[in-house]
């Protein structure tokens, strides 16, 4: 079963239920009105391998940390993102869901600042250092307003060279890998899965694309080495999440909120279309 074959492959990597959950609301849960009960969140979760226990204690941690809000209905519990949940997971959301390629111009943007606010500032606008002092980024990215830039061209080969100097594309590209590698022939029979593993095995496939996806600085296709691995990997999501997206749909149609059942959302696959949640 694809389910299976995909939660054995993931047995020997580090627990990390916390982030799993944060998934489950942002992908499910936050675009149905955000509040599930928590033994819905448990038998999902049941459906990934994690006990009661660890669930529980992991719901409570994020709650404690701000990720969640809880609300008591009579004996049971709901929990929602937090408002800062909802807006880590908000700017998050067209980097996770939508298309990897940016329009380009052909040219790069080089920008001279020491390590400081200034530098901190351009690295959070998507450059990368490519030496001491010099940080760069395609010609699309902005810079704060203090920091000069000079704009350059070359040939594509030598473009490449510097992008991959300046970004960790081996690395980044290793881990695209991985997630194919992990989801190979998960798309087998996915279509025929019921509402809970198909629900399950979303999730888990949201979460391993989520972890590289929000890595990648997105650079324009003339940056990249030819056959670049990340257009597969977005590919084969796509496919996997259409394929499981009605089955699961079913199972959040069948969960609680706190004032009955989860309401139903816009269509899933809208948002990889950039139609938003």
């Amino acid at each position: 079963m694809p389910l299976a074959r995909v939660l054995a492959a993931l047995r020997t990597a580090p627990s990390r239920t916390g982030s799993v959950i944060i998934t489950v609301y942002g992908d499910a849960i936050a675009p149905r009105g955000g509040s599930i009960a928590l033994a819905d969140l448990l038998v999902l979760m049941a459906a990934l391998d994690a006990g009661d226990g660890v669930v529980r204690t992991a719901v409570s941690r994020l709650a404690r940390d701000g990720w969640l809000d809880r609300e008591r209905v009579g004996r049971n519990s709901f929990y929602r993102l937090s408002h800062r949940g909802l807006r880590e997971f908000a700017d998050a959301t067209p980097r996770i869901y939508g298309p990897l390629d940016t329009p380009w111009g052909g040219q790069l943007r080089l920008a001279f600042a020491e390590a400081g606010v200034e530098r901190t500032m351009l690295e959070q606008a998507g450059y990368a250092l490519l030496a001491p002092g010099v940080l760069m980024a395609p010609d699309t990215a902005l810079s704060p307003s203090v920091t000069p830039t000079l704009l350059g061209a070359g040939p594509a080969a030598a473009m490449q060279a510097l992008a991959a100097r300046a970004w960790p594309l081996v690395t980044l590209a290793d881990a695209y890998r991985r997630f194919l590698d992990l989801f190979d022939g998960a798309a087998d029979g996915a279509a025929q899965l019921g509402p809970l593993e198909a629900m399950a095995l979303r999730i888990i496939l949201i979460h391993e694309y989520r972890r590289v996806v929000l890595r990648d600085p997105r650079l324009p296709p003339g940056l990249l080495p030819d056959n670049w691995p990340g257009t597969v990997a977005r590919t084969l999501c796509l496919k996997l999440y259409a394929d499981l997206a009605p089955a699961s749909e079913r199972w959040l149609d069948s969960a609680e909120s706190g004032s009955g059942p989860l309401p139903r959302g816009p269509d899933p696959m809208l948002r990889f279309s950039g139609g938003g949640r």
